[in-house]
This record gives structure tokens, sequence and C-alpha cells, in this order.
């Protein structure tokens, strides 16, 4: 039977072959292909966590936990050691200040200093806000992933089970515009299923964090709905490799995947709002070694 992580390995390679030469926003250029898909079940605990190199898995759930309050600044998240969002404001801060601090000292202020990170930690309205806080014309603040448990609970055959961050009127005050941008969920045989689509896709280092917080926001979901997993659905639009990751990319696929590990919760939280890192289980997870490679900021 045919790997599932294949599906992203063949994606990788037609890049790497076919891809598409191009200056991008970051000035780091791509190889760049338009439109992708790939369908990995979720059933029994199967988990899209790549085995072709280590992916930090509980960085990814924490990502999506940090999503789900709604929240904008990366303070939480330096708070339990996730690094992945502080490139953009520390950007910004050594443009406006002119401070050549490093990464390091900047987050550690931004921990230590809560005015700090509230002027120099925010990220604007981003996935969070848009996914519990989306502003109406009419002032009223629409919470679209609650939206999502009551259309679950009592409405299970709708067509428009979904939730999205694409705000035109609030993209110029995002730090970056949302890549992951739709989730519609979808219940067929008492099974949960989502899409989820992706207008633009770091390849390397930005999908293989989306499938697991995908993967991870699904059980939850699906627990809420007292559900099963069924399969997440993936699918971008500009998929690309960084110039300075083609290197990587050759390196992954000369590893053979290995078997996928399970996921699962440990308790029944009492709402989508109750969940924590510590209620993710993974098991027989034995990935080949990490790669590193810089983010285009």
């Amino acid at each position: 039977m045919r790997h599932p992580e294949q599906q992203y390995l063949d994606l990788m390679g037609d890049i790497l072959e076919n891809g598409d030469r191009r200056v991008d926003r970051t000035g780091v250029g791509t190889l760049s292909l338009f439109g992708a898909m790939a369908r990995f079940s979720l059933r029994d605990g199967q988990a899209p966590i790549l085995t072709t190199k280590r992916v930090y898995w509980k960085t990814a759930v924490k990502e999506m936990l940090w999503f789900l309050t709604g929240g904008t600044n990366i303070r939480p998240l330096l708070q339990e050691n996730v690094r992945i969002w502080t490139d953009w404001p520390l950007d910004k801060y050594r443009k406006a200040t002119g401070e050549r601090i490093s990464q390091e000292d900047f987050e550690a202020r931004i921990v230590a200093d809560e005015a700090f990170a509230a002027k120099w930690g925010e990220l604007g309205p981003v996935y969070g806000k848009q996914w519990r806080r989306w502003l109406g014309p009419d002032g009223k603040e629409h919470d679209q992933i609650a939206a999502v448990v009551e259309a679950l609970r009592h409405n299970p055959a709708s067509r428009r089970i979904l939730f999205h961050a694409w705000n035109v009127a609030e993209i110029g005050g995002m730090a970056l515009p949302p890549c992951h941008m739709v989730y519609q969920f979808h219940v067929a045989q008492g099974r949960l299923s989502c899409l989820m689509y992706q207008r633009s896709v770091d390849l390397l280092l930005g999908a293989p964090f989306n499938f697991v917080g995908a993967a991870a926001l699904t059980l939850m979901l699906a627990q809420q709905a007292e559900l099963e997993a069924g399969e997440l659905v993936w699918m971008g639009g500009d998929v690309h490799l960084y110039l300075n990751h083609l290197d990587q990319a050759r390196e992954m696929l000369t590893r053979a995947p290995r078997p996928w590990p399970t996921m699962r919760l440990t308790r029944k939280a009492a709402s989508i709002d109750d969940y924590r890192i510590e209620d993710f289980e993974v098991d027989g997870y034995a990935p080949h070694a990490a790669i590193h490679a810089d983010v285009a900021v």
C-alpha cells in the first residue's frame, strides 16, 4: 500500500523539476506550482505527521490552540516556547528602532515586559481574531468556531459548516495575511472530515505544521460533536519551495517514509476553549532527523 506521505514527497519532487522560478514578496525567490491536493485518513488515530523529517508536532498543536483563543500577540506563544511567529514583529521592531537586537533577547523582553509585548509583540488581526472575533459592518463580532461547533451538533448535513480568515477590510493590518484561509467540514456516517485550503504554501516549513494543526483541530471538533475523525483533505494554491530550501528538499527526497504515528485526545474537554497541549498524545513517532531551514519574512 502506498504510504500517504508519498503525496507530499511527489509534490516536492514536482516543484523541484517543474516549478516556475519566481521573485516573491520576501525577495528570497521561489519555485512554484499552482494547485495541489492531498488526502490523509484520520481514522483509527492516524495522524499526518511527516516522517521524512522530524516535525515538532507539539509546536504545531500549541499554535492551533493559540489560534482558538482568538489571540493576536506572540507573548502567550513565547511563554509556551513557540517561536514560529517571532520573525515578523522582530523585523518590524528592528526597522522602527534601528536596534540590532537578537531574536533571543527580543523574545526574552516580550516575555518579561508586558507593556513591551503589547507594543511590539502584536501581529494585528491575524487568524485568531478572524476565527473568533470577526467584526461585521454593524460592529457585531462573530465567533466562527462556535458557529461550527453548533452546526456540527445540530445540523451536520449542512454545506455551510466552514470558517475563513480572509477579511479584506483588515488584511492591511495583519503581520502576514492568512495562508491557510478556509476550513470546511463534512459529516458522513458519524465521521468528521476537514477540507483545508491554503492560498500560499511554504512546502518545506509551513505545510508540515499545517497538516498537524488541521488534524488536531479536526480531532477537537469531532470530540465536541461526538463524532469520529474521518479524513483531512488538503488543497494548496501557490505551492512553493523557497530557493534557500532546495537542498533541504532534495535531502528529504532521499529518505523513505516511515510508519505514521497515531494522535489521540486523552480527555473530553468541556468545550472547544478548554483544550490544552497535555490533552494530546502521539504514539509511535520515529521520524528521520530534523532538517533546518530559515523562514522567509
